[in-house]
Protein backbone atom coordinates (compact mmCIF):
# COMPACT_ATOMS: atom_id res chain seq x y z
CA UNK A 1 0.00 0.00 0.00
CA UNK A 2 3.05 2.75 0.98
CA UNK A 3 4.55 2.32 -2.11
CA UNK A 4 1.32 2.64 -4.62
CA UNK A 5 -0.98 4.54 -2.82
CA UNK A 6 0.75 7.17 -1.01
CA UNK A 7 3.12 8.40 -4.20
CA UNK A 8 -0.28 8.22 -6.48
CA UNK A 9 -1.91 10.67 -3.39
CA UNK A 10 1.14 12.76 -2.71
CA UNK A 11 0.91 13.25 -6.98
CA UNK A 12 -2.44 14.45 -6.94
CA UNK A 13 -2.03 16.97 -3.96
CA UNK A 14 0.89 18.41 -6.24
CA UNK A 15 -1.29 18.59 -9.23
CA UNK A 16 -3.40 20.89 -7.27
CA UNK A 17 -1.17 22.73 -6.15
CA UNK A 18 0.25 23.47 -9.23
CA UNK A 19 -2.83 24.55 -10.61
CA UNK A 20 -3.88 26.77 -7.15
CA UNK A 21 -0.96 28.72 -7.84
CA UNK A 22 -1.24 28.78 -11.93
CA UNK A 23 -5.58 30.06 -11.57
CA UNK A 24 -5.18 31.89 -8.42
CA UNK A 25 -5.87 35.53 -10.58
CA UNK A 26 -8.59 34.16 -12.68
CA UNK A 27 -11.78 35.76 -11.58
CA UNK A 28 -14.62 33.19 -11.89
CA UNK A 29 -18.66 32.60 -11.79
CA UNK A 30 -19.47 30.85 -8.75
CA UNK A 31 -22.10 28.97 -8.05
CA UNK A 32 -24.17 27.58 -5.40
CA UNK A 33 -27.55 25.87 -5.64
CA UNK A 34 -26.04 25.94 -9.77
CA UNK A 35 -27.13 29.35 -10.01
CA UNK A 36 -24.80 32.44 -9.86
CA UNK A 37 -23.21 33.63 -7.42
CA UNK A 38 -20.82 36.04 -5.97
CA UNK A 39 -17.46 35.52 -7.99
CA UNK A 40 -14.51 33.90 -6.74
CA UNK A 41 -11.01 32.45 -8.42
CA UNK A 42 -10.51 29.00 -10.28
CA UNK A 43 -7.23 28.58 -8.10
CA UNK A 44 -9.03 29.38 -4.74
CA UNK A 45 -11.42 26.72 -5.52
CA UNK A 46 -8.62 24.41 -6.44
CA UNK A 47 -6.92 25.38 -3.24
CA UNK A 48 -10.15 24.34 -1.17
CA UNK A 49 -9.09 20.60 -2.37
CA UNK A 50 -5.72 21.27 -1.55
CA UNK A 51 -6.54 21.97 2.19
CA UNK A 52 -8.89 19.78 3.09
CA UNK A 53 -6.41 16.46 1.51
CA UNK A 54 -3.86 18.30 3.50
CA UNK A 55 -5.62 18.17 6.65
CA UNK A 56 -7.25 14.49 6.61
CA UNK A 57 -3.68 13.23 5.32
CA UNK A 58 -1.67 14.72 8.50
CA UNK A 59 -3.90 11.93 10.41
CA UNK A 60 -2.50 8.84 8.54
CA UNK A 61 0.94 9.35 10.63
CA UNK A 62 -1.45 9.55 14.13
CA UNK A 63 -3.01 6.34 13.57
CA UNK A 64 -1.08 3.61 14.85
CA UNK A 65 -0.66 0.72 13.50
CA UNK A 66 -1.47 -2.34 16.62
CA UNK A 67 -1.31 -6.33 17.08
CA UNK A 68 -2.21 -8.36 19.83
CA UNK A 69 0.12 -11.13 21.66
CA UNK A 70 -2.41 -12.46 24.39
CA UNK A 71 -3.40 -16.25 23.54
CA UNK A 72 -6.63 -18.12 23.05
CA UNK A 73 -8.55 -15.87 25.17
CA UNK A 74 -6.09 -12.28 25.84
CA UNK A 75 -4.57 -13.74 28.80
CA UNK A 76 -1.52 -15.09 27.97
CA UNK A 77 -3.47 -18.88 29.81
CA UNK A 78 -1.29 -21.50 28.08
CA UNK A 79 1.71 -19.27 28.15
CA UNK A 80 1.91 -18.67 31.81
CA UNK A 81 0.49 -22.49 32.75
CA UNK A 82 3.99 -23.60 30.57
CA UNK A 83 6.70 -21.44 31.46
CA UNK A 84 5.35 -19.69 34.55
CA UNK A 85 8.86 -18.11 35.35
CA UNK A 86 8.76 -15.78 32.29
CA UNK A 87 7.18 -12.50 32.27
CA UNK A 88 5.15 -13.27 29.47
CA UNK A 89 3.90 -9.01 29.96
CA UNK A 90 7.33 -7.32 29.49
CA UNK A 91 8.20 -10.42 26.52
CA UNK A 92 4.79 -9.54 24.83
CA UNK A 93 5.11 -5.80 24.70
CA UNK A 94 8.51 -6.05 23.67
CA UNK A 95 8.30 -8.08 21.05
CA UNK A 96 5.10 -6.12 19.76
CA UNK A 97 6.47 -3.02 20.04
CA UNK A 98 10.01 -3.16 19.69
CA UNK A 99 10.99 -5.84 17.39
CA UNK A 100 7.87 -5.65 14.98
CA UNK A 101 7.43 -1.96 15.40
CA UNK A 102 4.11 -2.16 16.30
CA UNK A 103 2.04 -0.91 19.00
CA UNK A 104 0.73 -3.55 21.24
CA UNK A 105 -3.20 -3.71 22.44
CA UNK A 106 -3.83 -4.23 25.92
CA UNK A 107 -5.67 -6.46 27.27
CA UNK A 108 -7.66 -8.07 24.24
CA UNK A 109 -9.52 -10.65 23.67
CA UNK A 110 -8.69 -13.56 21.50
CA UNK A 111 -8.35 -10.74 18.75
CA UNK A 112 -7.20 -7.37 18.22
CA UNK A 113 -9.64 -4.18 18.53
CA UNK A 114 -9.16 -3.33 15.33
CA UNK A 115 -10.14 0.39 16.33
CA UNK A 116 -6.81 1.62 14.70
CA UNK A 117 -7.74 0.04 11.88
CA UNK A 118 -10.97 1.00 11.25
CA UNK A 119 -9.43 4.49 12.24
CA UNK A 120 -6.92 4.09 8.91
CA UNK A 121 -10.14 2.86 7.11
CA UNK A 122 -12.36 6.01 7.65
CA UNK A 123 -9.27 8.07 6.87
CA UNK A 124 -8.98 6.59 3.78
CA UNK A 125 -12.45 6.97 3.46
CA UNK A 126 -12.79 10.83 3.72
CA UNK A 127 -9.66 11.08 1.76
CA UNK A 128 -12.14 9.56 -0.81
CA UNK A 129 -15.06 11.50 -0.27
CA UNK A 130 -12.64 14.57 -1.18
CA UNK A 131 -12.02 13.57 -4.25
CA UNK A 132 -15.34 12.46 -5.25
CA UNK A 133 -16.19 15.80 -4.30
CA UNK A 134 -13.42 17.12 -6.42
CA UNK A 135 -14.17 14.65 -9.45
CA UNK A 136 -17.62 15.99 -9.77
CA UNK A 137 -16.62 19.72 -9.52
CA UNK A 138 -14.15 19.05 -12.49
CA UNK A 139 -17.07 17.00 -14.74
CA UNK A 140 -19.24 20.21 -13.65
CA UNK A 141 -16.80 22.58 -14.89
CA UNK A 142 -15.99 20.50 -18.33
CA UNK A 143 -19.99 20.39 -18.66
CA UNK A 144 -19.62 24.09 -18.62
CA UNK A 145 -16.82 24.69 -21.29
CA UNK A 146 -14.55 26.20 -18.07
CA UNK A 147 -12.16 23.18 -18.87
CA UNK A 148 -11.61 21.50 -22.39
CA UNK A 149 -9.81 18.30 -22.39
CA UNK A 150 -6.50 17.34 -24.29
CA UNK A 151 -6.98 15.64 -27.72
CA UNK A 152 -5.64 12.17 -28.11
CA UNK A 153 -4.67 11.57 -31.35
CA UNK A 154 -7.19 8.30 -32.48
CA UNK A 155 -8.96 8.52 -29.11
CA UNK A 156 -12.61 7.55 -29.10
CA UNK A 157 -14.18 9.98 -26.51
CA UNK A 158 -17.44 8.74 -27.34
CA UNK A 159 -18.96 5.76 -28.34
CA UNK A 160 -21.43 6.81 -30.83
CA UNK A 161 -21.05 10.43 -31.12
CA UNK A 162 -17.47 11.65 -32.61
CA UNK A 163 -17.58 15.15 -31.57
CA UNK A 164 -17.26 14.36 -28.19
CA UNK A 165 -14.81 13.99 -25.45
CA UNK A 166 -16.59 12.50 -22.15
CA UNK A 167 -14.62 13.25 -18.52
CA UNK A 168 -14.72 9.74 -18.63
CA UNK A 169 -11.60 10.02 -16.32
CA UNK A 170 -13.61 11.57 -13.38
CA UNK A 171 -16.52 9.35 -14.05
CA UNK A 172 -14.22 6.40 -13.49
CA UNK A 173 -12.32 8.06 -10.94
CA UNK A 174 -15.72 8.69 -8.77
CA UNK A 175 -17.23 5.25 -9.50
CA UNK A 176 -14.32 3.52 -7.89
CA UNK A 177 -13.84 5.96 -5.39
CA UNK A 178 -17.45 4.84 -4.31
CA UNK A 179 -17.39 1.05 -4.23
CA UNK A 180 -14.05 1.72 -2.31
CA UNK A 181 -16.07 3.12 0.59
CA UNK A 182 -18.92 1.09 0.44
CA UNK A 183 -16.52 -1.66 1.06
CA UNK A 184 -14.39 0.82 3.92
CA UNK A 185 -17.83 1.47 5.64
CA UNK A 186 -18.27 -2.46 6.04
CA UNK A 187 -15.02 -2.83 7.48
CA UNK A 188 -14.41 0.04 9.80
CA UNK A 189 -18.18 -1.04 11.28
CA UNK A 190 -17.55 -4.76 11.55
CA UNK A 191 -14.52 -5.36 12.55
CA UNK A 192 -14.50 -3.68 15.98
CA UNK A 193 -17.21 -6.05 16.69
CA UNK A 194 -17.17 -9.56 17.63
CA UNK A 195 -19.04 -11.43 19.92
CA UNK A 196 -17.50 -12.62 23.60
CA UNK A 197 -14.26 -13.53 23.65
CA UNK A 198 -14.06 -13.90 19.77
CA UNK A 199 -16.39 -14.84 16.39
CA UNK A 200 -15.05 -15.48 12.77
CA UNK A 201 -17.00 -13.12 11.52
CA UNK A 202 -13.60 -10.86 10.92
CA UNK A 203 -11.59 -13.50 9.76
CA UNK A 204 -13.56 -14.04 6.06
CA UNK A 205 -13.94 -10.00 6.60
CA UNK A 206 -10.10 -9.46 6.59
CA UNK A 207 -9.29 -11.49 3.28
CA UNK A 208 -10.88 -8.19 1.44
CA UNK A 209 -9.17 -5.30 2.78
CA UNK A 210 -7.41 -5.24 -0.27
CA UNK A 211 -10.20 -5.03 -2.60
CA UNK A 212 -10.85 -1.12 -1.53
CA UNK A 213 -7.28 -0.48 -1.29
CA UNK A 214 -6.99 -1.35 -5.26
CA UNK A 215 -10.19 -0.12 -6.53
CA UNK A 216 -8.77 3.56 -4.57
CA UNK A 217 -5.29 3.26 -6.58
CA UNK A 218 -7.29 2.62 -9.59
CA UNK A 219 -9.49 5.83 -8.80
CA UNK A 220 -6.05 7.74 -7.99
CA UNK A 221 -4.91 7.13 -10.91
CA UNK A 222 -7.91 8.05 -13.12
CA UNK A 223 -8.07 11.18 -11.13
CA UNK A 224 -4.17 11.68 -12.07
CA UNK A 225 -4.85 11.14 -15.50
CA UNK A 226 -8.16 13.31 -16.21
CA UNK A 227 -6.52 16.36 -14.02
CA UNK A 228 -3.65 15.94 -16.92
CA UNK A 229 -5.90 16.99 -19.80
CA UNK A 230 -7.62 19.80 -18.27
CA UNK A 231 -7.02 23.00 -20.66
CA UNK A 232 -8.51 26.12 -18.76
CA UNK A 233 -10.72 27.87 -21.39
CA UNK A 234 -10.45 31.54 -20.28
CA UNK A 235 -12.71 33.16 -22.97
CA UNK A 236 -15.90 30.93 -21.98
CA UNK A 237 -14.87 31.64 -17.98
CA UNK A 238 -14.98 35.67 -19.15
CA UNK A 239 -17.89 35.11 -21.04
CA UNK A 240 -20.15 33.75 -17.79
CA UNK A 241 -18.68 36.61 -15.62
CA UNK A 242 -19.45 39.43 -18.09
CA UNK A 243 -22.93 38.19 -19.03
CA UNK A 244 -24.09 37.87 -15.02
CA UNK A 245 -23.62 41.45 -13.78
CA UNK A 246 -26.88 40.45 -11.82
CA UNK A 247 -23.97 38.73 -9.10
CA UNK A 248 -22.93 42.23 -7.92
CA UNK A 249 -25.95 42.80 -6.46
CA UNK A 250 -24.77 41.40 -3.00
CA UNK A 251 -22.08 44.10 -3.33
CA UNK A 252 -24.14 47.13 -3.72
CA UNK A 253 -27.05 45.96 -1.31
CA UNK A 254 -24.13 45.44 1.66
CA UNK A 255 -22.52 48.58 0.71
CA UNK A 256 -25.96 50.34 1.01
CA UNK A 257 -26.77 48.57 4.44
CA UNK A 258 -23.69 50.03 5.56
CA UNK A 259 -24.86 53.69 4.68
CA UNK A 260 -27.91 52.90 6.02
CA UNK A 261 -30.23 53.35 3.07
CA UNK A 262 -33.78 51.85 4.15
CA UNK A 263 -34.08 48.44 2.33
CA UNK A 264 -31.74 47.84 0.40
CA UNK A 265 -32.13 43.93 -0.11
CA UNK A 266 -35.73 44.63 -1.35
CA UNK A 267 -35.19 47.15 -3.37
CA UNK A 268 -32.37 45.05 -5.25
CA UNK A 269 -34.98 42.16 -5.54
CA UNK A 270 -37.29 44.39 -6.83
CA UNK A 271 -35.06 45.10 -9.38
CA UNK A 272 -33.27 41.29 -9.80
CA UNK A 273 -36.12 38.75 -9.40
CA UNK A 274 -37.07 39.06 -12.90
CA UNK A 275 -36.89 37.13 -16.20
CA UNK A 276 -35.00 39.98 -18.02
CA UNK A 277 -31.69 40.23 -18.37
CA UNK A 278 -29.65 41.85 -15.80
CA UNK A 279 -26.74 44.01 -17.48
CA UNK A 280 -24.20 45.93 -16.84
CA UNK A 281 -26.55 48.76 -18.02
CA UNK A 282 -29.34 47.86 -15.76
CA UNK A 283 -27.00 47.84 -12.75
CA UNK A 284 -26.12 51.58 -13.51
CA UNK A 285 -28.95 52.87 -14.03
CA UNK A 286 -29.80 51.41 -10.69
CA UNK A 287 -27.34 53.46 -8.95
CA UNK A 288 -27.88 56.24 -10.83
CA UNK A 289 -31.31 56.80 -9.27
CA UNK A 290 -30.44 55.97 -5.72
CA UNK A 291 -30.77 58.76 -2.86
CA UNK A 292 -27.48 58.58 -1.90
CA UNK A 293 -23.93 60.70 -1.96
CA UNK A 294 -22.40 60.86 -5.02
CA UNK A 295 -19.17 59.25 -3.44
CA UNK A 296 -21.28 56.21 -2.76
CA UNK A 297 -22.38 56.41 -6.11
CA UNK A 298 -18.75 56.06 -7.38
CA UNK A 299 -18.17 53.73 -5.52
CA UNK A 300 -20.55 51.32 -6.07
CA UNK A 301 -19.90 51.99 -10.11
CA UNK A 302 -16.61 50.96 -9.48
CA UNK A 303 -17.72 47.29 -9.22
CA UNK A 304 -17.68 44.73 -11.49
CA UNK A 305 -18.34 40.98 -11.60
CA UNK A 306 -14.53 40.64 -12.83
CA UNK A 307 -13.55 42.25 -9.45
CA UNK A 308 -16.00 41.58 -6.72
CA UNK A 309 -13.73 38.64 -5.72
CA UNK A 310 -13.28 38.90 -2.92
CA UNK A 311 -9.72 37.70 -0.89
Amino acid sequence: MTDIYFPLLFEIRETLANFADDWREIPMLARTHGQPASPTHLGKEIAVFLTRLDEQSKYFSQIPYSAKFGGATGNLNAHKVAYPDIDWITFADSFINDTLGLRRSFPTTQIEHYDNLAALFDNMKRINVILIDLARDMWSYISLDYFRQKIKAGEIGSSAMPHKINPIDFENSEGNLGYSNAIFEHLSAKLPVSRLQRDLTDSTVLRNIGVPIGHTIIAFSSMLKGLNKLIVNYDRIKSDLDNNWVVVTEAIQTILRREGYHKPYEALLELTRTHKKITGETILGFINDLEVSETVKTELRAITPQNFTGF
